[in-house]
């Protein structure tokens, strides 16, 4: 975590994060069209562990990170320009998130920037969004690849990757045991809880990746972004990580050539929900 502190813009606290927070409740009731990418259903491990638990889990380390932040002047306030860029592309995806997940209707959408020197996002369970400022200001991302970052990791909480994943690390010596106590949440309860430190940096499987870049895909396609900046995005993340020597991003979301011909050759399938947005 960057101490630097960032010369952010005044605001009225509070008030441009209550806006957003009630501009996302309010897309849950867009009503979402057949998806265009194909990648099969949920992993059924997840169900090892209560949704509600890996969420709360996800709520309470991201306050956490904000705390974190903000004592350290890394945290941007509600007036800054990046930060409100961050949350009108969020605004325009989260009308599309509930197709891939009924909980997302539901869930207390969030978006917010760490002043850091580190290239990273993530969105924890449950919708927490954060972006580190050198993902924005290395790579000079635009609104598309912005768009299609945010939507990546939207598709990982949507999909429940990181309670498919912590499903499967508790073993199956003990999966009769938590599904015992699922109704009372007991093991599973504190496996969820215990999770908490693990959220940001959790290395998901290449499947998992494949279906957060499709499905991330289709959302900023559905929300007017083009489709074609995820190959744009990934090319840079490749190139910046061959400069630097390695980006902390790219340990848990790898690149190369195969994932951007994945992309490329699912572009074509989304190019129609994009177009229909410009309209």
């Amino acid at each position: 975590m960057c101490s630097r502190c960032f010369g952010f813009l005044p605001s009225t606290p509070g008030v441009a994060r209550r806006a957003f927070l009630l501009l996302a409740a309010g897309a849950a009731a867009h009503a979402p069209a057949l998806a265009q990418v194909e990648v099969g259903n949920p992993s059924m491990a997840r169900n090892l562990v209560p949704a509600e638990n890996i969420e709360q889990a996800g709520t309470q380390q991201y306050g956490q990170l904000l705390a974190q932040a903000k004592a350290k002047g890394a945290l941007a306030g509600d007036g800054n320009p990046q930060l409100q860029r961050l949350r009108a592309i969020a605004a325009r995806i989260i009308p599309f998130a509930a197709q891939w997940n009924p909980r997302a209707a539901k869930w207390k959408w969030e978006v917010n920037l760490i002043g850091s020197k580190q290239i990273n996002a993530f969105c924890m369970p449950g919708g927490k969004i954060a972006f580190f400022t050198a993902i924005l200001d290395t790579l000079k991302l635009t609104d598309d690849e912005v768009a299609m970052v945010m939507g990546h990791e939207m598709a990982h909480a949507l999909r429940e990757h990181a309670r498919a994943r912590l499903a499967k690390s508790v073993g199956t010596g003990a999966a009769l045991s938590i599904g015992a106590q699922i109704l009372g949440l007991g093991q599973a309860g504190d496996v969820a809880a215990r999770a908490g430190t693990q959220l940001i940096t959790l290395k998901f499987s290449r499947n998992d990746e494949t279906e957060a870049d499709l499905v991330g895909l289709e959302l900023a396609a559905r929300a007017g972004y083009d489709p074609k900046a995820a190959v744009s995005l990934w090319k840079k993340m490749a190139e910046a990580n061959n400069k630097a020597g390695g980006l902390s991003f790219l340990s848990t979301h790898p690149s190369g050539p195969d994932r951007i011909k994945k992309l490329e050759a699912n572009v074509p399938k989304v190019e129609g929900l994009y177009r229909s947005a410009q309209r």
